[in-house]
């Protein structure tokens, strides 16, 4: 299931990710019985626990104990709802990170918060990067992470793409784990059922599996693919350990530029 954001009248959707004022300021009588956080508290709850597909209206409307046509006074409709909640749950990453032992510490840092909020908020990963929701935290979590690769030195172009590579990189293994985590209810199977029943038919359908497939039969009889903490699903620890490995070759890769776009400073 992937969202698109950015779906609803986007002036009306910028004011209220901007706070550019608010449906009941200025407004005589009594104060208004809901806020827009509170909307998106109930929301995002609801995305945490049911996923995206169990969001709408309605569902937010009953945890509140309210209708959903109570709700458009301060969301106008579910379109609007996504883009603030993505950008609220934005809010919860550090917005600095100390520069004192290097770029390389940091982004690997900021990597592993990057990760940890993906997995806390799931649902973030089905909303498509096709079209930004351009709200504030959004534009604070991509300033956060230029600020630290601003200390390599490279130029605004060479950060420009390192920074794209950076967040597809953390985002496409985190999906892996997020996935992994809803295929047993999705599918009614456990990874281990369906691991043991798919084994055992591939062994009679390609018995001369070795043959064909010689690397990766090496890569099997030197223990390429056994997990290092069992106490974790297979997968979840495979993209565990790919994300780490994959994180330290793209940093050795951006030291590689840093280095070489020194020595081309030289005299």
């Amino acid at each position: 299931m992937v969202v698109f954001a950015g779906q609803g009248d986007a002036r009306r959707s910028m004011a209220l990710l901007w706070r550019a004022g608010s449906p009941a300021q200025g407004r005589p009588g009594p104060k208004p019985g809901l806020s827009v956080d509170e909307i998106l508290d109930a929301a995002v709850a609801i995305a945490d626990a049911q996923g995206m597909a169990a969001l709408s209206m309605r569902a937010v409307g009953e945890r509140l104990g309210r209708t959903a046509m109570a709700l458009y006074t301060y969301v106008p409709s579910k379109s609007e709802l996504v883009d603030l909640m993505y950008d609220r749950v934005l809010a919860e990453l550090p917005v600095s990170y100390e520069l004192g032992a290097g770029w390389r510490v940091a982004v690997t840092s900021w990597a592993g918060e990057m990760w940890a909020f993906y997995l806390r908020h799931p649902w973030v990963l089905q909303v498509s990067q096709a079209r930004p929701v351009l709200g504030p935290n959004e534009y604070v979590t991509l300033e956060t992470v230029l600020r630290i690769l601003r200390e390599t030195g490279l130029t605004a172009g060479a950060l420009r793409r390192l920074v794209g590579v950076l967040f597809h990189f953390v985002r496409a293994a985190a999906q892996t784990v997020a996935e992994s985590r809803q295929a047993p209810a999705a599918t009614g199977m456990s990874d281990e059922e369906w691991w043991y029943a798919r084994s055992a038919v591939l062994e009679e359908v390609a018995p001369d599996f070795a043959e064909r497939f010689p690397t990766l039969t090496w890569l099997d009889g030197e223990g390429a693919y056994q997990s290092e903490d069992e106490s974790v699903p297979y997968l979840e620890q495979e993209a565990k350990e790919t994300f780490a490995a994959g994180l330290a070759v793209l940093l050795d890769g951006i030291e590689a530029a840093v280095n070489r776009a020194g020595l081309r400073a030289l005299p």
